[in-house]
């Protein structure tokens, strides 16, 4: 069985925490243009890049916008955002092929382990963030509590955004 099938959930609506979005903000351009193709206005992705100087284009599946089938947005200098786990491989595929510079929030484990994603990074340049903590994700954004706690860690995969092809930061579980 594959590990994408074993790791999910049936749901690939999780919501990421604000300690797990702030590590991006330093690697960032000053009053940049972010599409988070996969957020709503609730989305931490934009409230945390609007409130710290960036124009930011959201997009989700439930408001018609399917990232599989939609041009990006003109003149964005990123696309961010934590995507539906199910889908990993299509998304950094249709990503690398946009060739905008990227990150996006997905579990580490298997993350190399298929033939088709292993070619796709060999041939590709990425970045990767490590955390010293395992991320824990919410329901939804109204009980502001961590109750989804994954088997596995979450890295952000880069194109174009980090300074080398490995980093490390902290992050702080308190502030969600």
């Amino acid at each position: 069985m594959k590990m994408d099938k074993v790791a999910g959930s049936g749901n690939d609506e999780f919501f990421t925490p604000k300690f797990a979005i702030k590590p991006l903000l330093k690697y960032l351009k000053s009053n940049s243009k972010i599409w988070c193709p996969f957020d709503t206005h609730e989305s931490n992705y934009v409230k945390i890049f609007s409130e710290n100087g960036h124009e930011v284009i959201n997009g989700h599946i439930e408001t018609g916008q399917d990232f599989f089938k939609i041009n990006p947005v003109e003149n964005i200098d990123y696309i961010i955002s934590n995507p539906p786990y199910s889908l990993k491989t299509e998304v950094l595929q249709r990503l690398f092929e946009i060739d905008i510079p990227f990150a996006m929030l997905v579990g580490v484990v298997g993350l190399f382990e298929s033939q088709r994603r292993f070619d796709m990074f060999k041939n590709n340049k990425f970045e990767i963030m490590y955390f010293n903590r395992r991320i824990s994700y919410m329901k939804d954004y109204s009980s502001n509590k961590l109750e989804l706690n994954p088997p596995f860690s979450s890295v952000y995969v880069c194109h174009n955004i980090l300074p080398q092809q490995i980093v490390f930061e902290e992050i702080n579980k308190k502030d969600i």
